[in-house]
């Protein structure tokens, strides 16, 4: 990625790009890296921030002067447009200087007037802040997280290499080391070097525990970014119960996103929408989706994409999936996708159409992405989601899950009792499947914990008829929601596929 940053930025000079802005939390990195385009291209480059001035950081000695001091940034600019030196200027933190009107215009000019002579002006900065006069001067380059080679040339060469090497004990073979490094993508050099030492620190040592160490790292940095949220899968698909059509065509998917599946010829899977009653276990599904292929997992909350002051909403969207695409191969979670699509028709009147942008933003990603990021979109209405969602070419498939039969509720009813610590054998499952009809899991699951609550204040054990009560005194949704379930079912009837053999059944008697 390193290469093909230097390379991109080395062709936009070349080709008389004047005004560049390289988007990047890695300062430093990207220093040395324009650096490696001045010394191909045999020019100077300085370097500008408010704190220290104009100064040259690499390239043969100017043969004019170099204002230090200069600490204004209008100032600066005008300097840009005077000297002789020719050369890159990298200006630091510059988006904060955008917003005053005397700064744009000079830049609009100086965009022009750069055209006839070697200089270009990099505005390094670690968002993206555009005033709209600037939007068609200025190119927009971002700098890609480190890829997996360079985290691991960092942690063979710098952190395990040199006065390192006799201080620390390595106790990884070589498919471990691989497992370790991959932990670490997603994470600037800067954070991959503090977790790799922080995991060896307490006794010099590097095992395979110093996985879960690098983990806990990259949760704290991910959470900080209040965009994405990492998620620890541990359910299987032993947790969920019927479904056996969705889980076949996952379990045919786990190799999907290896080398032999590339070289096959497969496409990585783009994505599923998991649409149905609530309760019926499609968050859960989604949890199983990354414990069982072995990828890491974030979740995407739309409210937290929609804040801010004005334009940061797209600048979010942007940096969620950024971030998401340096941890990929993965799954991102997007739980209740309807709800992101509720305003998209009346965005323009409400929000100056911020939300039909950032929408339109996240479909083309969905269509165009290259990275292998799973999509696991859930929904419980259909209303609110737009054709352009639906269409294949976004997502591989769209699921109806719709409540569970008397054999599927026999087996949730297994599942959860033996979670709940108790032999399934010792109760009348078959019994409890029809009290439960019209039942989802999750509804299934409270009756169960109320009957336990019973029990356990009469202090005695539960019982069959603990639980029938209990499911007696539940009105289910199925019931509440009589109306809204029937008209999901109808929609879903001839758009999407079922989840379960027995509602493939049932649907081929009608």
């Amino acid at each position: 990625m390193s290469d093909a940053f230097v390379k991109q930025v080395d062709h936009l000079i070349r080709a008389r790009y004047t005004l560049l802005n390289v988007i990047t939390y890695e300062e430093n990195r990207a220093r040395n890296l324009l650096v490696q385009v001045g010394e191909q291209q045999h020019r100077p480059v300085f370097e500008w921030s408010v704190t220290e001035g104009l100064r040259q950081i690499s390239g043969a000695t100017p043969s004019a002067r170099v204002a230090a001091k200069l600490n204004d940034a209008l100032k600066v600019l005008n300097e840009i447009l005077q000297t002789e030196n020719a050369g890159i200027y990298v200006l630091k933190d510059f988006h904060e200087y955008l917003e005053e009107p005397h700064i744009r215009r000079q830049l609009r000019d100086l965009g022009h007037a750069l055209r006839q002579s070697h200089k270009t002006i990099i505005l390094l900065s670690p968002s993206l802040k555009i005033p709209e006069e600037l939007e068609k001067a200025i190119t927009i380059i971002d700098l890609p997280l480190p890829t997996f080679e360079e985290l691991q040339d960092l942690l063979e060469n710098r952190v395990l290499g040199g006065g390192n090497a006799r201080r620390i004990q390595v106790k990884l073979n070589k498919e471990e080391r691989k497992v370790l490094v991959k932990a670490a993508q997603g994470l600037t050099l800067a954070e991959a070097e503090n977790a790799f030492a922080k995991a060896i620190v307490d006794d010099c040592t590097l095992d395979g525990n110093d996985i879960s160490a690098i983990i806990e790292e990259k949760k704290q940095i991910i959470r900080k970014s209040g965009l994405l949220e990492y998620y620890d899968v541990n359910e299987s698909m032993n947790a969920v119960g019927g479904m056996d059509l969705l889980k076949s065509w996952l379990n045919k998917r786990v190799r999907a996103f290896s080398d032999e599946a590339r070289i096959y010829g497969l496409p990585a899977p783009k994505g599923v929408l998991l649409m149905g009653v609530q309760g019926c276990g499609k968050s859960l599904i989604a949890k199983t989706v990354a414990h069982e292929w072995r990828l890491p997992m974030l979740r995407m909350d739309m409210s937290r994409i929609f804040q801010g002051y004005i334009g940061s909403s797209e600048e979010n969207m942007r940096r969620a999936l950024i971030l998401a695409e340096s941890l990929a191969p993965m799954v991102l979670w997007i739980d209740e996708i309807e709800k992101a699509f509720s305003g998209i028709e009346g965005s323009s009147g409400v929000d100056g159409g911020t939300t039909a942008r950032v929408i339109g933003q996240f479909l083309t990603w969905m269509q165009e992405k290259t990275a292998p990021v799973f999509v696991v979109a859930t929904a419980n209405s259909v209303k609110e989601l737009p054709p352009e969602l639906l269409r294949k070419g976004r997502l591989d498939e769209i699921f109806f899950i719709d409540l569970p039969r008397a054999k599927e509720r026999a087996e949730i009813l297994m599942i959860h009792l033996t979670k709940l610590k108790r032999k399934p054998g010792k109760f009348d499952l078959r019994a409890l499947a029809e009290a439960s009809h019209g039942f989802s899991g999750a509804e299934i699951e409270q009756a169960l914990v109320s009957a336990l609550h019973d029990s356990f204040f009469e202090n005695r054990e539960v019982t069959t008829k603990d639980i029938t009560r209990n499911l007696e005194l539940t009105v289910p949704l199925s019931r509440t929601m009589r109306e809204k379930i029937a008209e999901l079912r109808a929609w879903a009837s001839d758009r999407a596929r079922v989840v379960s053999s027995l509602q493939q059944y049932k649907r081929a008697e009608k």
